[in-house]
C-alpha cells in the first residue's frame, strides 16, 4: 500500500489503477506465485470484512444520488439501469446455462446478478478524462453508483431460490422470508436515513456538532440502518442503500462528509478487498481455470453487457460510436467481489 501510494498520481494517470495493482500484488504473494501468504477466504474475518464494506459501499453510493435530477439530467443512465441492467442479468444467466448446463437455472441467474454491476473506479482515467463528453462521463458514474444497489434485491431473491431448491423449507416459509427482507429492510433504512439526516443537519446548524463527528456519523448511520433492519427481520444491505438515498435529501453537511469518507476510508477498505481477492479467490481461479471459463469471462465483459446497453439506448439519438463506448465501458469490480463473498 505504501509503495503504491508513492507513485499513485503517476500510476492512476495511466492505465494501471489502484484496484488493478492490488489484485496483482495479491496474486504475487499468493500460493499461485511466491506463496508468501495462504489466506482461506471462507473465514469469519473475510465474511465480516465483506459485509461491512458492502454496507458502506451501498450507503455512500446511494447518498451521492440526487433523485430530483436523476430523471431530468440522467436519462441515459435511467435507460441503462431500468432496461439494460435486467437484460444484462438475463443474458449472463442464459450464457451460463449454455456453457455450464449442470449449474441449474437459479445458480445461473445468481451468476448473472453477481457479474451485472459495473465499477467506474476501475477506469478513473476514462470517467475523469475531459475529452470524453461530460454527459457520457456522468452517465457512467451514475450507472455504476446505482446498479449495485438495484441488483441486490435480485441477488437476494435468487440466493433464496437456490436455498429453496436445496433445502426442505416450504414455499410459504420462503415467500414470507423474502417479503420480510424486501419490505422491512427498506423501511428500517428509510427511518434511519430520514431521522438521522435531519438530526445531523439540525445539530450542525446549531453548532452542536463538529466536523470530525459529522464524518464519524456516516459510519454510524450506515451501521445503524444495517443493524436495525437485521433486528426486525429485514435485510441490512437494502436498509443501508435506502438510508443513503434518504440521507442525501436531508443533510448537506452529511453529503459533504460522505464524499470525504468515500475518497479515504471507503477507498482503503475497497483496496484491502481487492488485495484479498487477488490473494485468495483469484489465485485459486488461476489454478483451476478452463477454456469455458475464459469464454464466459470475455463474453460477460463484451456482448453480455454491450448488447443490452445498445437495446436500452434505442431512440436516444446517440452516435453508434457513443453507444458502443457506453457498452464497452463496463468493468466489473468491488460489488461483484462482495456479492461473491456474500454468496
Amino acid at each position: 500500500m505504501f509503495a503504491f501510494a508513492l507513485v499513485s498520481q503517476r500510476a492512476e494517470a495511466g492505465v494501471v489503477t489502484a484496484p488493478m495493482a492490488f489484485v496483482l500484488f495479491g496474486l504475487l504473494v499468493s500460493p499461485a506465485a511466491l506463496d508468501v501468504v495462504d489466506i482461506p477466504f471462507q473465514t469469519t474475518f473475510m465474511n465480516d470484512l465483506a459485509e461491512i464494506t458492502l454496507v458502506l459501499v451501498l450507503f455512500t453510493d446511494a447518498a451521492r444520488i440526487d433523485l430530483r435530477r436523476l430523471n431530468a439530467q440522467h436519462s441515459l443512465a435511467v435507460r441503462m439501469l431500468g432496461l439494460g441492467l435486467p437484460l444484462t442479468i438475463a443474458a449472463g444467466a442464459g450464457l451460463a446455462l449454455l456453457l455450464f448446463p449442470d449449474m441449474g437455472l437459479w445458480s445461473a441467474c445468481l451468476l448473472g446478478v453477481i457479474l451485472a454491476p459495473t465499477d467506474a473506479a476501475l477506469g478513473q482515467a476514462v470517467v475523469m478524462n475531459e475529452r470524453v463528453p461530460l454527459r457520457i462521463r456522468q452517465t457512467l458514474n451514475v450507472e455504476s453508483g446505482i446498479n449495485d444497489g438495484l441488483a441486490f434485491p435480485a441477488l437476494l431473491v435468487f440466493m433464496s431460490l437456490v436455498g429453496l431448491a436445496e433445502e426442505t423449507r416450504g414455499l410459504a416459509d420462503w415467500l414470507v422470508f423474502i417479503a420480510m427482507q424486501l419490505v422491512l429492510g427498506p423501511l428500517a433504512g428509510i427511518a434511519v436515513g430520514l431521522i438521522g439526516g435531519t438530526l445531523v443537519e439540525r445539530a450542525v446548524k446549531r453548532r452542536l456538532m463538529n466536523h470530525v463527528f459529522v464524518q464519524i456519523s456516516v459510519l454510524s448511520l450506515a451501521l445503524l440502518a444495517f443493524g436495525g433492519a437485521e433486528l426486525i427481520g429485514g435485510n441490512g444491505f437494502m436498509a443501508a442503500f435506502c438510508a443513503g438515498l434518504c440521507v442525501a435529501t436531508r443533510s448537506r453537511a452529511l453529503l459533504e462528509s460522505i464524499e470525504d469518507f468515500g475518497e479515504t476510508e471507503g477507498h482503503l477498505l475497497a483496496l484491502i478487498v481487492f488485495f484479498l481477492f487477488g490473494a485468495t479467490m483469484a489465485s485459486q481461479a488461476v489454478a483451476d481455470i478452463r477454456w469455458l471459463d475464459v469464454i464466459y469471462a470475455v463474453a460477460s465483459l463484451t456482448i453480455v453487457r454491450m448488447l443490452p446497453v445498445a437495446l436500452s439506448l434505442i431512440g436516444s439519438r446517440l452516435y453508434p460510436a457513443t453507444v458502443f463506448f457506453l457498452g464497452w465501458f463496463g468493468p466489473r469490480g468491488l460489488a461483484s467481489i462482495l456479492y461473491l463473498l456474500l454468496v
